[in-house]
């Protein structure tokens, strides 16, 4: 039997207008525009901190902070890796900041401050798949703690997996949580709709999900071939478990054979 056709798509640009075509996911979504000076320059006068991301990539690669502080004697600053470069002058920061972005397209996006745990920011990874049943489903939260040093929180650019509900929990209560993860999970399955509209052979979504200080969850990015091993690091098996029975059913890994 040949394996079934899973949609992939890269473009972080494509999958941002499928959700900003939605009026069930808009609100969710960082302001986000093309990388290029004029729009650097008018985003970070009107939000001082915004990020650089290649329009195709993954695991936060090539991902970069840039902050605008107007008070400071270097009032532009970028990060890119563990690295901080300091300007006193947008154009000089713009100039260095196009030979660490290379000759990739880019966009630039609303900066979004995360919450902390222990002094490391992290966000949430929300896993939506569908279903034996044909149907789209939130199977798993994971949170996903940056290194000290870093600006990322993937896992395999050094972010720690840990439970969702341990990093929020300085932040909110067990009931808000709980409340909190009933919204996570219908906005699982407004995103799956809104990119299924526009692509629609996928089969399963990791939506990397920002919280601010107000609790309001923002859209970072979604993924179209997300990694299900990070939920093996849940206290909660089953969760694993579940999630890679999907990913069988709809044909990402082949089914395992019974021994005789």
């Amino acid at each position: 039997m040949a394996p079934m056709y899973i949609q992939r798509v890269g473009s972080k640009w494509a999958k941002t207008n499928a959700l900003l075509a939605s009026p069930a996911t808009r609100n969710f979504v960082p302001l986000t525009r093309r990388f290029n000076q004029e729009n650097v320059q008018q985003m970070l006068q009107r939000l001082n901190l915004v990020y650089a991301k290649p329009v195709n990539g993954t695991f936060g690669l090539g991902v970069i902070r840039i902050e605008r502080s107007p008070n400071s004697a270097y009032p532009y600053v970028f990060q890119s890796g563990v690295r901080k470069y300091r300007f006193q002058s947008f154009p000089a920061m713009f100039r260095k900041l196009k030979t660490i972005k290379v000759r990739r397209p880019y966009i630039v996006q609303q900066g979004i401050e995360l919450l902390k745990f222990q002094r490391r920011r992290f966000d949430l990874r929300l896993m939506v798949q569908k279903n034996p049943q044909g149907r789209w489903e939130t199977t798993g939260l994971i949170g996903r703690l940056a290194h000290p040093r870093k600006i990322v929180t993937n896992y395999h650019n050094g972010g720690t997996p840990m439970a969702a509900e341990k990093l929020l929990a300085p932040h909110m209560t067990d009931r808000q949580f709980t409340a909190f993860r009933s919204t996570l999970n219908q906005l699982g399955l407004d995103v799956a709709a809104a990119m299924e509209r526009k692509f629609p052979k996928i089969k399963e979504l990791g939506i990397d999900i920002g919280v601010d200080k107000d609790g309001k969850p923002w859209i970072l990015e979604v993924n179209t071939k997300p990694d299900p091993f990070i939920f093996r690091k849940l206290p909660n098996k089953t969760i694993y478990r579940r999630i890679y029975r999907y990913a069988v059913q709809y044909g990402r890994f082949a089914k395992k054979r019974k021994s005789s």
